[in-house]
């Protein structure tokens, strides 16, 4: 990844960076309330270019049977998608197909972590995969699909 793309990736000023705490460093979109109310989910970007997410599971992520919710994977996988793609996303973007396959539960306290890379970035498309774990559990695959969303322009009055 080149210096401009890091840059561009870093200076973002919908990111919120935290300063404290086990996530002091990584980052979190401030735009999406939804994502807000659900995480937090977190993201950074390593030396050597590659995204890396996490969050670490709260109560408020169980289910009813004490695992971490379906909704709330997905959520983030989706969240994941986007912090992977952000490099090249260079704009807004919509998810246009998701799919996922539930491989094992977690719990309260587990920290979950994200491994995910981009398959293949076109004009309009970037085709993404990913894999949530703990430790050393597989819990969550996932692939998708991310659209390049041109900007509108308002007609002038």
């Amino acid at each position: 990844m080149d210096d401009l793309t890091k840059t561009a990736y870093r200076n973002r000023p919908d990111l919120h960076v935290e300063t404290s705490g086990e996530f002091a460093g990584w980052r979190t979109w401030s735009r999406d309330s939804f994502e807000s109310l659900n995480g937090p989910f977190w993201h950074r970007m390593d030396d050597d270019g590659r995204v890396r997410c996490a969050f670490r599971v709260e109560k408020k992520h169980l289910n009813g049977m004490g695992n971490v919710h379906g909704g709330c994977f997905m959520t983030f996988a989706d969240y994941c998608l986007f912090a992977i793609a952000s490099p090249l996303l260079e704009g807004p973007g919509v998810t246009v197909s998701f799919a996922s396959e539930f491989l094992d539960a977690a719990r309260e306290g587990e920290l979950i972590e994200c491994d995910g890379e981009i398959m293949r970035a076109g004009g309009s498309l970037i085709f993404l995969r990913g894999l949530l774990k703990s430790g050393d559990r597989s819990l969550f695959s996932f692939s998708g699909t991310i659209k390049r969303v041109k900007r509108r322009t308002l007609p002038a009055a």
